[in-house]
């Protein structure tokens, strides 16, 4: 008891000591701003990561409370640790850490999945310890100004429901449902699993799926740069895992796999090429395949070509679902086809911020906002699943809390990455033959900047055998728009090319 008695004296003669008490909270925020943003720069990523971070917000926020003799500081922790945490951090790479632009869409949500949910992650718990903190001092205080009052309590009330409601949300677990038989168990033989892999020294994510795992080996590589696609291989009923043992890879710095983005500066396409051929062969090992079958959608088509050129042999057919072939000559078309029609609709402040922009390619990927999203509302297409597109296809079990942050957070941020160095691809020149069959499946109300360059690319290339293939109600996505119809033709392409050995 003596020993507690002069440890409460101590702290009032701290708070009474303006410069000391102040010392001591500007160091706890601080140190915890300059260790977080050196450990989590992006901020909490994991969930682990999250975990920590309220908890560690909460202790420095208690302490804080201790203290202070200042319902200021409520304001005051906050603002502190968040300044220390962004001038620390300065020099990460990403639209969702660079200055805030509120002034466009893309702008805005970087601001809520890479500052406003971090923040709430953070700021909340540390609001609420230093409040707590303040408490415990007025026990012993009378005059402390943290003397509750109805009001404050029911706020604080509140607001420790709100943590404790958040950190069961964060806390639940992801995972994949297995595949069940006629009478609702788990059926003999067949692949349900979350895999981490360790692919180019990154931990990266692949759900594995099919109902016998003798099945060959199908790995689909999502658009982007940045897309993660396994919420839309759960929703669009492909028929796939029949066949296959369908692998849905989230790449490098995307969805699952967000917390392998860093050092941003190593991220490129001959990269993200490498890793595609290291999961071919980590599948065709695990699986005992000699060859795997190669499907790729839009951006997911580029690595996907290139590593079909480099290394064949390892794989039965590739599969081009919304070929790219020219991201600049698309991109150019886009802006042309956007121009034209907001122009016709009256759509005067889209032409402003179009014509101030020019052609692209930019430098400030913002820019491509209004040049290629509003694609849909020049270009309909019937068939169009927006459950199976971002961010609609986040809300699934096999993404967690964080998970479904990160999809946003990896879409922004691999795209400001990777986009500038795709610029100079042109499959016409580049990509001239490869040598396993080539089956591009194409959308009747595909693009415009899309439809002419995959054709031209088609008609040039040479390749054992080659079909182009049109769906007749699907756009730039036919495998999740049709997905019957692809789950057919998949069934004979491997009819035609699989080899067991």
């Amino acid at each position: 008891m003596k020993s507690i008695n002069l440890w409460i004296k101590r702290l009032d003669e701290i708070r009474q000591n303006w410069l000391e008490r102040n010392a001591i909270i500007v160091s706890l925020l601080a140190g915890m701003g300059i260790i977080g943003a050196l450990l989590t720069p992006r901020g909490p990523i994991t969930t682990v990561q999250a975990i920590v971070w309220m908890v560690l917000a909460g202790l420095v926020g208690f302490g804080v409370g201790l203290v202070t003799k200042s319902r200021w500081s409520v304001i005051f922790s906050p603002v502190v640790f968040g300044l220390v945490f962004e001038l620390t951090r300065i020099g990460v790479d990403g639209p969702t850490v660079d200055l805030i632009r509120p002034g466009s869409t893309y702008g805005i949500i970087a601001f809520i999945v890479g500052r406003f949910i971090p923040g709430l992650i953070v700021i909340l718990p540390l609001t609420l310890g230093v409040v707590f903190g303040g408490w415990l001092g007025s026990r012993y205080y009378q005059t402390s100004p943290f003397s509750p009052g109805p009001v404050s309590c029911s706020i604080t009330g509140l607001g420790a429901i709100g943590v404790i409601a958040l950190a069961v949300l964060i806390a639940m677990p992801a995972g994949t449902s297995p595949i069940l038989n006629s009478e609702g168990e788990k059926l003999a033989g067949s692949i349900a699993e979350l895999k981490t892999v360790k692919i180019g020294d990154k931990k990266q994510v692949l759900m594995i799926r099919g109902r016998n795992s003798d099945n060959p080996v199908l790995l689909y590589l999502a658009g982007g740069p940045g897309g993660t696609d396994l919420g839309a291989m759960r929703k669009a009923d492909t028929g796939l895992e029949g066949n296959f043992v369908v692998v849905t890879w989230d790449q490098r710095g995307t969805g699952k796999s967000y917390s392998a983005l860093d050092p941003a500066e190593t991220l490129t396409l001959e990269r993200v090429v490498d890793d595609t051929l290291e999961v071919t062969n980590y599948l065709r090992n695990r699986f005992n395949e000699e060859k795997i079958f190669l499907v790729g959608n839009s951006w997911g088509t580029i690595p996907g070509t290139l590593a079909v050129k480099e290394r064949p042999e390892l794989f039965h057919a590739y599969i081009g679902a919304g070929q790219m072939v020219s991201p600049k000559e698309t991109d150019k078309m886009f802006y042309e086809d956007t121009l034209e029609w907001a122009e016709s609709a009256g759509k005067d402040g889209l032409v402003s911020r179009l014509e101030n922009n020019g052609t692209p390619p930019y430098e400030n990927i913002l820019f491509y906002e209004p040049a290629i999203s509003y694609e849909h509302q020049w270009n309909t297409n019937p068939g169009r699943d927006p459950s199976t597109e971002l961010p609609n296809n986040l809300f699934v079990s096999e993404n967690s809390f964080m998970d479904k942050s990160n999809g946003m957070r990896g879409f922004l941020d691999v795209f400001s990455i990777l986009y500038p160095k795709i610029q100079e691809v042109d499959f016409r020149v580049d990509v001239l033959s490869l040598e396993v069959p080539v089956y591009m499946v194409m959308g009747k109300y595909e693009a415009r900047g899309r439809e002419t360059l995959a054709r031209e690319w088609f008609e040039l290339l040479e390749a054992p055998t080659k079909e182009l293939i049109e769906f007749d109600n699907s756009g730039h996505r036919p495998h999740f728009e049709e997905p019957g119809k692809f789950g057919r033709l998949m069934k004979g392409i491997t009819d035609d090319t699989y080899e067991r050995i």
